[in-house]
């Protein structure tokens, strides 16, 4: 079973940049999805950017032109990278992958205002 690692959250400062990594322990070639949710304190979890099998990644509305998410098969790691982070992107990130749908454990963002 491949099993997704998220790393790269932490504290930063509004208008700051930070880049989330999301590597799997095997091959995601055959992953028909991978993405990412987020979950702010007492909200729900939301989808923040996915990527299909055959590549058409998605955005919320909140994040376009913000977050681009890409992937890198060879090394079986999708990436997150964020600019101009606002307070209201905080919470706790989530990748997963559809083989079919496994969770990371998620990685903190605290974006200060």
């Amino acid at each position: 079973q491949v099993q997704p690692v998220e790393s790269g959250g932490g504290l930063v400062q509004a208008g700051g940049s930070l880049r989330l990594s999301c590597a799997a322990s095997g091959s995601i070639l055959s992953a028909n999805a991978m993405g990412w949710y987020r979950q702010a304190p007492g909200k729900q979890r939301e989808l923040v950017a996915a990527i299909t099998i055959g590549g058409r990644i998605s955005y919320a509305d909140s994040v376009k032109g913000r977050f681009t998410l890409s992937r890198d098969n060879a090394k079986n790691t999708m990436y997150l990278q964020m600019i101009s982070l606002k307070p209201e992107d905080t919470g706790v990130y989530y990748c997963y992958v559809d083989m079919p749908r496994i969770w990371g454990q998620g990685t903190q963002v605290t974006v200060s205002s």
